[in-house]
């Protein structure tokens, strides 16, 4: 299968953000659940192997889009490696959040994502990811990540990994007894580098943080995830006992 979808905004006379373009084709649904927010319905079941599936979004200066799912997307084995190719673009002074529900790599599927993310000088955005290593009492499916994001036509990050190696991903250097992996990339710069159990959180060297984590279960993935965040937009580094 092959398969698009397409969010824009704009900026209203009276500075409103409008979304002006919701395009959808299955199993990339699109619907608009607030003045500034969509949500991801799948409509069909996929990514399966043999897909090929893009997500193009556009924010325009000024403009703020929030962009979530209402369930977890399951990646389904098939002839073959699917494929999701999600391009981002940030007008200048616009807001993105990208935040939708996990991932899951079924036994035996083989998936590529790839995200392209630009942002324009004074633009934010909130990209989160997580990833599940298979449902419950399988092992995990394949996947390659690649995230890219680029600042004022300048490299901010470039980030790749694997999952489903089985020879790789219990290696205590990887992912050890983990079986959810995350990571949450803000425009906010923390002060310092922070650390505690399972979560690490990084400046970059421009503008910008990158949160990661790794944890046994998505519940305890969005509970690292969510204190990395609050750490990384805190006046003063988080001293706080973490919530697990």
């Amino acid at each position: 299968m092959r398969a698009s979808a397409a969010v824009a905004t704009a900026r209203a006379a009276d500075g409103r953000t409008v979304v002006s373009r919701l395009a959808s084709a299955p199993p990339l649904t699109l619907r608009q659940t607030g003045p500034h927010t969509v949500h991801l319905v799948s409509t069909a079941a996929g990514p399966l192997g043999g897909d090929m599936l893009a997500l193009d979004l556009y924010v325009a200066p000024g403009t703020t889009l929030e962009l979530g799912s209402v369930a977890a997307t399951l990646v389904l084995p098939g002839p073959g490696e699917s494929e999701l190719l999600v391009t981002a673009h940030v007008g200048a002074g616009g807001t993105l959040r990208f935040a939708p529900e996990p991932t899951v790599l079924a036994a035996g599927c083989a998936h590529r994502l790839l995200v392209r993310l630009t942002l324009e000088d004074g633009a934010s955005a909130f990209w989160r990811e997580e990833i599940v290593f298979g449902r419950h009492g399988e092992p995990s499916g394949r996947c390659r990540s690649r995230f890219d994001v680029t600042r004022d036509g300048l490299p901010l990050l470039r980030q790749e990994f694997t999952a489903g190696d089985p020879d790789l991903d219990s290696s205590p250097a990887v992912y050890g007894s983990a079986r959810c992996v995350g990571t949450t990339f803000l425009t906010a710069r923390a002060e310092e580098p922070a650390v505690a159990e399972g979560v690490a959180v990084l400046p970059l060297a421009g503008p910008g943080t990158l949160v990661s984590a790794l944890a046994k279960d998505a519940v305890q993935l969005r509970s690292r995830l969510e204190w990395g965040e609050r750490t990384a937009v805190a006046d003063e580094p988080a001293t706080a006992a973490t919530p697990w």
